[in-house]
Protein backbone atom coordinates (compact mmCIF):
# COMPACT_ATOMS: atom_id res chain seq x y z
CA UNK A 1 0.00 0.00 0.00
CA UNK A 2 2.85 2.29 0.89
CA UNK A 3 4.11 1.38 -2.78
CA UNK A 4 0.87 2.85 -4.23
CA UNK A 5 0.80 5.92 -1.79
CA UNK A 6 4.38 6.60 -3.66
CA UNK A 7 3.33 5.82 -6.89
CA UNK A 8 0.10 8.54 -6.74
CA UNK A 9 2.80 10.67 -5.40
CA UNK A 10 5.33 10.40 -7.80
CA UNK A 11 2.79 10.39 -11.00
CA UNK A 12 -0.05 11.48 -9.53
CA UNK A 13 -1.43 13.75 -12.33
CA UNK A 14 -1.06 11.09 -14.95
CA UNK A 15 -2.99 8.81 -12.97
CA UNK A 16 -5.65 11.34 -11.96
CA UNK A 17 -6.19 11.61 -16.06
CA UNK A 18 -5.70 8.22 -16.52
CA UNK A 19 -8.22 7.10 -14.23
CA UNK A 20 -10.87 9.92 -15.07
CA UNK A 21 -10.12 9.32 -18.55
CA UNK A 22 -11.15 5.59 -18.03
CA UNK A 23 -14.25 6.02 -15.82
CA UNK A 24 -15.67 8.98 -18.43
CA UNK A 25 -15.52 6.07 -21.04
CA UNK A 26 -16.88 3.35 -18.93
CA UNK A 27 -14.51 1.46 -17.33
CA UNK A 28 -14.90 -0.04 -13.89
CA UNK A 29 -12.06 1.94 -12.70
CA UNK A 30 -12.82 4.32 -9.17
CA UNK A 31 -12.10 7.29 -10.87
CA UNK A 32 -13.61 9.34 -7.93
CA UNK A 33 -11.90 7.46 -4.99
CA UNK A 34 -8.46 8.73 -7.20
CA UNK A 35 -9.78 12.21 -6.77
CA UNK A 36 -10.23 11.77 -3.32
CA UNK A 37 -6.39 10.71 -2.83
CA UNK A 38 -5.31 13.71 -4.74
CA UNK A 39 -7.40 15.79 -2.80
CA UNK A 40 -5.10 14.36 0.10
CA UNK A 41 -2.21 14.53 -1.63
CA UNK A 42 -2.90 18.34 -2.94
CA UNK A 43 -3.38 19.16 0.92
CA UNK A 44 0.36 17.61 1.97
CA UNK A 45 1.21 19.80 -0.69
CA UNK A 46 2.49 16.73 -3.24
CA UNK A 47 0.46 18.00 -5.95
CA UNK A 48 -0.73 20.83 -7.92
CA UNK A 49 -4.60 21.54 -7.08
CA UNK A 50 -4.27 23.50 -10.96
CA UNK A 51 -2.68 20.81 -12.43
CA UNK A 52 -5.12 17.87 -11.24
CA UNK A 53 -8.50 19.99 -12.05
CA UNK A 54 -6.75 20.49 -15.30
CA UNK A 55 -6.01 17.25 -16.39
CA UNK A 56 -9.39 15.92 -14.87
CA UNK A 57 -11.30 18.42 -16.80
CA UNK A 58 -9.38 17.30 -20.02
CA UNK A 59 -10.42 13.43 -19.22
CA UNK A 60 -13.80 14.09 -18.81
CA UNK A 61 -13.87 16.30 -22.23
CA UNK A 62 -12.22 13.64 -24.02
CA UNK A 63 -14.23 10.37 -22.85
CA UNK A 64 -17.38 12.27 -22.65
CA UNK A 65 -16.61 13.66 -25.75
CA UNK A 66 -16.20 10.25 -27.42
CA UNK A 67 -19.67 8.94 -26.51
CA UNK A 68 -21.41 12.15 -27.68
CA UNK A 69 -19.72 11.62 -31.07
CA UNK A 70 -20.47 8.22 -30.86
CA UNK A 71 -24.31 8.98 -29.99
CA UNK A 72 -24.23 11.69 -32.66
CA UNK A 73 -22.94 9.80 -35.70
CA UNK A 74 -24.74 5.84 -34.42
CA UNK A 75 -27.58 7.43 -32.73
CA UNK A 76 -30.29 3.97 -31.37
CA UNK A 77 -27.34 2.06 -32.44
CA UNK A 78 -24.81 3.02 -29.20
CA UNK A 79 -27.77 3.17 -27.09
CA UNK A 80 -28.54 -0.29 -27.42
CA UNK A 81 -25.36 -1.50 -26.83
CA UNK A 82 -24.72 0.89 -23.74
CA UNK A 83 -28.14 -0.73 -22.18
CA UNK A 84 -27.00 -4.53 -23.23
CA UNK A 85 -24.11 -4.44 -20.80
CA UNK A 86 -25.51 -2.13 -18.03
CA UNK A 87 -27.03 -3.66 -15.00
CA UNK A 88 -30.28 -1.92 -15.33
CA UNK A 89 -30.92 -2.38 -18.79
CA UNK A 90 -34.83 -0.68 -18.28
CA UNK A 91 -33.59 2.48 -17.00
CA UNK A 92 -30.27 3.11 -18.00
CA UNK A 93 -31.46 5.03 -20.99
CA UNK A 94 -34.90 6.62 -19.67
CA UNK A 95 -33.29 8.11 -16.95
CA UNK A 96 -30.57 9.77 -19.09
CA UNK A 97 -33.49 10.91 -21.57
CA UNK A 98 -35.37 12.22 -18.82
CA UNK A 99 -32.34 14.51 -17.61
CA UNK A 100 -31.39 15.83 -21.00
CA UNK A 101 -34.86 16.65 -22.09
CA UNK A 102 -36.29 17.92 -19.32
CA UNK A 103 -32.71 19.35 -17.81
CA UNK A 104 -31.03 20.16 -21.16
CA UNK A 105 -27.34 20.80 -20.78
CA UNK A 106 -27.28 21.54 -16.99
CA UNK A 107 -28.20 17.69 -17.09
CA UNK A 108 -24.65 16.89 -17.88
CA UNK A 109 -23.92 18.19 -14.52
CA UNK A 110 -26.49 16.04 -12.40
CA UNK A 111 -25.32 12.91 -14.77
CA UNK A 112 -22.31 12.72 -13.39
CA UNK A 113 -23.31 12.25 -9.60
CA UNK A 114 -26.02 9.73 -10.82
CA UNK A 115 -25.16 5.94 -10.79
CA UNK A 116 -25.50 4.30 -14.10
CA UNK A 117 -26.25 7.22 -16.03
CA UNK A 118 -22.50 9.25 -16.45
CA UNK A 119 -21.88 7.28 -18.87
CA UNK A 120 -25.41 7.05 -20.95
CA UNK A 121 -25.88 10.84 -20.92
CA UNK A 122 -23.32 12.20 -23.08
CA UNK A 123 -23.87 9.62 -26.04
CA UNK A 124 -28.08 10.53 -25.47
CA UNK A 125 -26.89 13.96 -25.82
CA UNK A 126 -25.46 13.20 -28.78
CA UNK A 127 -28.07 10.98 -30.21
CA UNK A 128 -30.43 13.55 -29.29
CA UNK A 129 -28.35 16.45 -31.45
CA UNK A 130 -27.72 18.62 -28.46
CA UNK A 131 -25.23 21.38 -30.28
CA UNK A 132 -21.54 20.41 -30.20
CA UNK A 133 -20.23 23.93 -28.64
CA UNK A 134 -23.49 23.66 -25.66
CA UNK A 135 -22.23 20.44 -25.28
CA UNK A 136 -18.43 21.19 -24.83
CA UNK A 137 -18.97 24.15 -22.51
CA UNK A 138 -21.76 22.19 -20.08
CA UNK A 139 -19.64 19.07 -19.97
CA UNK A 140 -16.53 21.33 -19.19
CA UNK A 141 -18.46 23.07 -16.11
CA UNK A 142 -19.84 19.48 -14.96
CA UNK A 143 -16.45 18.04 -15.04
CA UNK A 144 -14.69 20.59 -12.91
CA UNK A 145 -17.57 20.69 -10.59
CA UNK A 146 -17.27 16.95 -10.09
CA UNK A 147 -13.83 17.15 -9.46
CA UNK A 148 -13.48 19.75 -7.56
CA UNK A 149 -16.35 17.55 -5.17
CA UNK A 150 -14.37 14.79 -4.75
CA UNK A 151 -11.20 16.98 -4.64
CA UNK A 152 -12.21 18.95 -1.84
CA UNK A 153 -13.11 15.85 0.15
CA UNK A 154 -10.02 14.82 0.09
CA UNK A 155 -8.57 17.79 1.40
CA UNK A 156 -11.24 18.32 3.96
CA UNK A 157 -10.21 14.44 4.87
CA UNK A 158 -6.80 14.39 4.23
CA UNK A 159 -5.31 13.07 7.26
CA UNK A 160 -8.19 10.17 7.44
CA UNK A 161 -7.07 9.25 4.27
CA UNK A 162 -3.76 8.43 5.49
CA UNK A 163 -4.42 6.76 8.38
CA UNK A 164 -6.92 4.69 6.10
CA UNK A 165 -4.04 4.12 3.48
CA UNK A 166 -2.10 2.98 6.71
CA UNK A 167 -4.68 0.79 7.81
CA UNK A 168 -5.11 -0.88 4.93
CA UNK A 169 -0.94 -1.60 4.49
CA UNK A 170 -0.88 -2.77 7.92
CA UNK A 171 -3.85 -5.45 7.44
CA UNK A 172 -1.84 -6.54 3.74
CA UNK A 173 -3.65 -9.41 1.88
CA UNK A 174 -6.07 -9.40 4.39
CA UNK A 175 -7.45 -5.89 3.42
CA UNK A 176 -7.54 -6.46 0.08
CA UNK A 177 -9.03 -9.53 -0.15
CA UNK A 178 -11.98 -7.88 2.06
CA UNK A 179 -11.90 -4.88 -0.44
CA UNK A 180 -12.79 -7.52 -3.08
CA UNK A 181 -15.09 -8.99 -1.77
CA UNK A 182 -16.96 -6.21 -0.83
CA UNK A 183 -16.63 -5.53 -4.80
CA UNK A 184 -18.07 -8.62 -5.92
CA UNK A 185 -20.89 -8.42 -3.12
CA UNK A 186 -22.50 -6.02 -4.30
CA UNK A 187 -22.10 -6.82 -8.26
CA UNK A 188 -23.69 -10.15 -6.92
CA UNK A 189 -26.84 -8.12 -5.37
CA UNK A 190 -27.24 -6.29 -8.34
CA UNK A 191 -27.22 -8.93 -11.11
CA UNK A 192 -29.51 -11.31 -8.23
CA UNK A 193 -32.21 -7.94 -7.97
CA UNK A 194 -32.09 -8.05 -12.15
CA UNK A 195 -32.82 -11.40 -12.76
CA UNK A 196 -35.52 -11.32 -10.03
CA UNK A 197 -37.02 -8.36 -11.98
CA UNK A 198 -36.59 -10.38 -15.10
CA UNK A 199 -38.27 -13.45 -13.61
CA UNK A 200 -41.43 -11.02 -12.73
CA UNK A 201 -41.83 -10.23 -16.62
CA UNK A 202 -41.91 -13.58 -17.43
CA UNK A 203 -44.50 -13.50 -19.92
CA UNK A 204 -46.06 -15.01 -23.01
CA UNK A 205 -44.23 -13.22 -26.17
CA UNK A 206 -45.44 -12.85 -29.51
CA UNK A 207 -42.90 -13.62 -32.20
CA UNK A 208 -42.52 -11.29 -35.27
CA UNK A 209 -43.50 -14.01 -37.94
CA UNK A 210 -46.71 -14.48 -35.76
CA UNK A 211 -47.61 -10.82 -35.59
CA UNK A 212 -47.51 -10.69 -39.13
CA UNK A 213 -50.27 -13.41 -39.80
CA UNK A 214 -52.15 -11.66 -37.09
CA UNK A 215 -51.73 -8.02 -39.34
CA UNK A 216 -52.57 -10.03 -42.55
CA UNK A 217 -55.95 -11.57 -41.05
CA UNK A 218 -59.25 -9.87 -40.92
CA UNK A 219 -58.86 -8.47 -37.45
CA UNK A 220 -55.69 -6.97 -37.11
CA UNK A 221 -54.09 -6.87 -33.56
CA UNK A 222 -53.46 -3.14 -31.80
CA UNK A 223 -49.48 -2.66 -32.35
CA UNK A 224 -48.61 -0.46 -29.40
CA UNK A 225 -44.90 1.56 -29.85
CA UNK A 226 -43.78 1.89 -25.62
CA UNK A 227 -40.85 3.83 -26.11
CA UNK A 228 -40.29 7.45 -25.25
CA UNK A 229 -40.20 10.07 -27.33
CA UNK A 230 -36.97 10.80 -27.18
CA UNK A 231 -36.19 7.20 -27.99
CA UNK A 232 -38.75 7.27 -31.22
CA UNK A 233 -36.87 10.63 -31.97
CA UNK A 234 -33.59 9.00 -31.79
CA UNK A 235 -34.46 5.92 -33.59
CA UNK A 236 -37.32 6.89 -36.28
CA UNK A 237 -38.16 3.62 -37.45
CA UNK A 238 -41.95 1.88 -36.71
CA UNK A 239 -44.01 -1.25 -37.19
CA UNK A 240 -46.26 0.09 -39.60
CA UNK A 241 -50.20 1.23 -37.86
CA UNK A 242 -48.34 1.11 -34.31
CA UNK A 243 -49.84 3.91 -32.24
CA UNK A 244 -47.17 5.55 -29.46
CA UNK A 245 -48.17 5.19 -25.43
CA UNK A 246 -45.14 6.47 -23.61
CA UNK A 247 -45.82 2.74 -20.55
CA UNK A 248 -45.62 5.28 -17.70
CA UNK A 249 -49.14 6.53 -19.58
CA UNK A 250 -50.79 3.38 -20.42
CA UNK A 251 -52.80 3.43 -17.31
CA UNK A 252 -54.58 6.69 -18.51
CA UNK A 253 -55.44 5.32 -21.87
CA UNK A 254 -56.28 1.68 -21.43
CA UNK A 255 -59.81 3.21 -21.66
CA UNK A 256 -59.31 3.49 -25.83
CA UNK A 257 -57.71 0.27 -25.80
CA UNK A 258 -60.26 -2.72 -26.92
CA UNK A 259 -60.63 -5.61 -24.64
CA UNK A 260 -61.70 -8.22 -27.58
CA UNK A 261 -58.67 -8.02 -29.65
CA UNK A 262 -55.59 -8.72 -29.26
CA UNK A 263 -52.54 -5.86 -28.26
CA UNK A 264 -48.98 -6.14 -29.22
CA UNK A 265 -46.59 -3.67 -27.77
CA UNK A 266 -43.38 -3.25 -28.49
CA UNK A 267 -40.25 -1.41 -27.82
CA UNK A 268 -36.31 -1.36 -28.63
CA UNK A 269 -34.48 -2.39 -25.52
CA UNK A 270 -32.76 -5.61 -23.94
CA UNK A 271 -35.01 -8.48 -23.07
CA UNK A 272 -38.36 -6.13 -23.90
CA UNK A 273 -38.07 -5.14 -20.52
CA UNK A 274 -40.57 -1.84 -21.26
CA UNK A 275 -43.40 -3.51 -23.24
CA UNK A 276 -43.30 -6.57 -20.46
CA UNK A 277 -43.69 -4.12 -18.04
CA UNK A 278 -46.33 -2.44 -20.10
CA UNK A 279 -47.66 -5.98 -20.34
CA UNK A 280 -48.06 -6.93 -16.78
CA UNK A 281 -50.00 -3.27 -16.15
CA UNK A 282 -53.09 -3.83 -18.53
CA UNK A 283 -53.05 -7.75 -17.82
CA UNK A 284 -53.53 -6.28 -14.06
CA UNK A 285 -56.54 -4.64 -15.34
CA UNK A 286 -58.02 -7.13 -17.05
CA UNK A 287 -56.70 -7.42 -20.43
CA UNK A 288 -55.82 -11.12 -21.38
CA UNK A 289 -54.88 -10.59 -24.92
CA UNK A 290 -51.94 -8.36 -24.60
CA UNK A 291 -48.51 -9.47 -25.55
CA UNK A 292 -45.21 -8.27 -26.19
CA UNK A 293 -42.76 -8.89 -28.94
CA UNK A 294 -40.29 -11.14 -28.81
CA UNK A 295 -37.00 -9.35 -29.79
CA UNK A 296 -38.92 -6.04 -30.24
CA UNK A 297 -38.19 -3.10 -33.04
CA UNK A 298 -34.82 -4.73 -33.99
CA UNK A 299 -37.05 -8.30 -34.40
CA UNK A 300 -39.34 -6.39 -36.51
CA UNK A 301 -36.55 -4.41 -38.80
CA UNK A 302 -34.30 -7.88 -38.81
CA UNK A 303 -36.85 -9.82 -40.77
CA UNK A 304 -37.62 -6.65 -42.78
CA UNK A 305 -33.70 -6.75 -44.18
CA UNK A 306 -34.01 -10.51 -44.27
CA UNK A 307 -36.62 -9.98 -47.29
CA UNK A 308 -40.05 -11.05 -45.19
CA UNK A 309 -41.93 -8.25 -46.79
CA UNK A 310 -44.28 -7.00 -44.61
CA UNK A 311 -48.42 -7.44 -44.76
CA UNK A 312 -48.65 -3.94 -45.88
CA UNK A 313 -46.09 -3.94 -47.53
CA UNK A 314 -47.17 -6.94 -49.30
CA UNK A 315 -51.00 -5.76 -49.71
CA UNK A 316 -49.55 -2.71 -51.48
CA UNK A 317 -47.71 -4.69 -54.11
CA UNK A 318 -50.55 -6.72 -55.02
CA UNK A 319 -52.12 -5.80 -58.53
Amino acid sequence: MHELLELATRHGVSVVFLATLAARLGAPVPASAVLVVAGGLIAAGELSLAAVLAVAVLANLLGDGAWYYAGRRFGYRVMRLLCKVSMSPDTCVRRSETLITDWGGTSLLAAKFVPGVSVVAPPMAGALKMPLMRFTMFDAAAGLVWTGVFVALGWIFSQQIQDVLDAMANAGGVGAALLVALIVIGVGVRWWRRRSAMRDLNVERIGVHELRDLLAGEREPVVIDVRSEAAAAIDPRRIPGAVMIHPQGIEHQMDQLPRDREIVLYCDCPNEISAAKAAAVLARHGFVRVRPLRGGLQAWMEAEAAGAASPTSAAASAP
